[in-house]
């Protein structure tokens, strides 16, 4: 099936809502799309997906249509994320930082007001403010944004208590792909099918709920667990890629790197990043048959989501609702360097200790939770990962990886598909700097969300250059605030020490990312009183959205 049109004519958005503008860039054009209709939103986020990973942008994996999708919208190459699942989705649904919106870190309460671990009552969602100008609105896929993840538990920041009206996913932040802990169908406890693979079933209900919508205009927000860990996919998939991953982790990340700078999301010139700390040269490594099988799963699992993605479309295109529809894609971190696999044996033989990985597969196969060299993945009983060195492929050109604030931890890979605007040249890269809270923009009409409050710091780019909007990350004591072409980073000691052996640990480092977007050129001690004004900024930063020294909640879990 063709799943896109030729595309023409646009007169689309009134305003009944901005809070996706930042894919418009005129200088504030008419947002009109159809007089009587205002457009539908479809937001897909994907999980633990590295910025090189997709096709169309440098990727060896197959993903057609997203691909596609890229070519009739845009790709953005400087979109950031929150660094961690959580963070994360808190700034994607509220247009704040994370912080600000009570999940600063991750889903416990520490006692502090942005380190609650529960979506803050109060600050609405995109899905409550679209409910109250009339949407319906619908959510299928991973929620993660409270700790009350038990059918028992209290339901105040449950999904259909915050705006949706439709929900079918799991609360808490990972699970078995065949049998996951916290499904639910609104308030009410799920049980999977025979058969049941949740990337399919993501899939399934956000095609229901395209159906469902009727007459109203439709806000859908799909959270894939793909590709998060476990590695599961089918053994057809997997066996597609056979022999792909045999050449290594190192030559895979030159081949995207080269593929970056011909697809025009880096600049040419752009130095490639030293192998990963944690990682070693290929040749040297003892399981390379078992490490290219780990590669080749995480792949399957992408191009899975990549086939689900197609089937929603097709579903707003047999539904009327494609060329009227905004699309977004993105990522809510980089790819992930966790599992099991790290630096000795000891560690190996401790299993991971988790609710979420249940004892055995739905046959009754004892689990095997894990990364163990030889132990082949995919299938229900095992509960691995791909490890760091393949997450340094993932996260090509950068440093880092999920959970650090330098690009390898919160540049995700961002298409913007909007048939009906006529701004967004179909294929483009736009270099335009946005943040994943951006995609509820501040200018939402004051008549819907007139009893909420409205301060946020995201922003319309029809609006602002956001370029010059100075933007900031804290994680794990890992700080970075980034100014216009300029941007400070700091690492914060001892975060996996026997992994990452760094000599810049606790020390803010300076980068020119227009020269320097793979941050290899610390100017520090070149530009100091650049360093000193940035540190200072970043303080009144951390102290206005509510940033706690790291060290002192790292003892106030609960």
């Amino acid at each position: 099936m063709k799943l896109f049109h030729t595309l023409s004519g646009t007169k689309f958005l009134r305003p009944v809502l901005f809070a996706l503008s930042l894919v418009f860039q005129a200088p504030c054009p008419s947002l009109h799309a159809d007089e009587d209709r205002p457009p539908d939103i479809v937001l897909i986020l994907a999980d633990d997906l590295g910025f090189s990973d997709l096709g169309c942008y440098g990727g060896e994996i197959r993903t057609p249509v997203l691909d596609e999708l890229a070519r009739n919208g845009q790709r953005y190459s400087q979109f950031y994320n929150a660094a961690r699942c959580c963070p994360s989705r808190a700034s994607l649904l509220t247009g704040r930082y994370p912080h600000e919106a009570g999940i600063g870190h991750m889903t416990y309460d520490a006692g502090e007001p942005g380190y609650r671990g529960d979506l803050r009552k109060g600050t609405p969602t995109i899905a409550e403010i679209l409910k109250e100008a009339g949407y319906f609105t619908a959510m299928s896929g991973k929620w993660h944004v409270t700790y009350n993840v038990h059918s028992d538990s209290p339901k105040d920041n449950w999904p259909c208590q915050r705006g949706f009206d439709q929900f079918f996913g799991t609360l808490p932040g990972h699970g078995s792909f065949y049998d996951p802990a916290g499904l639910m169908r609104n308030n009410e406890p799920a049980k999977p099918e025979e058969g049941f693979f949740y990337t399919d079933a993501i899939a399934d209900n956000a095609i229901g709920f395209i159906e469902q919508a009727d007459d109203q205009p439709l806000f859908l927000y799909v959270a894939f667990t793909a590709p998060h860990y476990p590695l599961h996919a089918r053994e057809e998939s997997i066996e597609s890629y056979n022999g792909v991953y045999d050449v290594g982790w190192d030559a895979i990340r030159k081949m995207r790197h080269e593929n970056l700078i011909k697809e025009g999301i880096i600049p040419g010139g752009t130095a490639l990043t030293p192998r990963d700390p944690a990682s070693i040269p290929w040749e040297e490594d003892p399981h390379r048959d078992w490490q290219a099988h780990r590669m080749q799963v995480y792949a399957a699992m992408v191009t899975e989501m990549d086939t689900a993605i197609g089937r929603i479309v097709e579903s707003l295109q047999s539904n009327d609702r494609l060329e009227n529809s905004l699309l977004v894609f993105l990522s809510d971190n980089g790819g992930s360097n966790e599992g099991h696999l790290y630096n000795t044996i000891e560690r190996m033989k401790k299993p991971w200790v988790s609710p979420v990985i249940p004892e055995s597969a739905p046959d009754g196969t004892p689990m095997r939770a894990g990364d163990w060299p030889g132990e082949p993945l995919g299938g229900p009983a095992t509960y691995g990962s791909y490890g760091p060195r393949w997450a340094n492929v993932s996260n090509t050109p950068f440093r880092r990886h999920k959970s650090w604030v330098h690009e390898g931890g919160i540049a995700t890979p961002c298409i913007i598909h909007f048939p009906r605007n006529k701004t967004i040249q179909p294929g483009s890269v736009s270099h335009r700097v946005s943040h994943i809270m951006d995609l509820l923009a501040s200018a939402t009409p004051s008549g819907v969300i007139a009893n909420h409050q409205t301060h946020t710091d995201s922003r319309s780019v029809l609006r602002v250059n956001s370029s010059d909007r100075p933007l900031g990350w804290e994680h794990e004591g890992n700080r970075a605030f980034r100014m216009g072409k300029w941007k400070i980073v700091s690492e914060f000691p001892g975060t996996w020490t026997t992994m990452y052996p760094y000599e810049k640990e606790g020390r803010w480092e300076l980068y020119n990312l227009r020269k320097d977007r793979t941050e290899l050129n610390d100017l520090s001690e070149i530009h100091p009183d650049r360093l000193q004004s940035m540190i200072s900024a970043y303080e009144d930063w951390a102290e206005r959205i509510g940033v706690i020294e790291w060290s002192e909640l790292e003892g106030k879990k609960e």
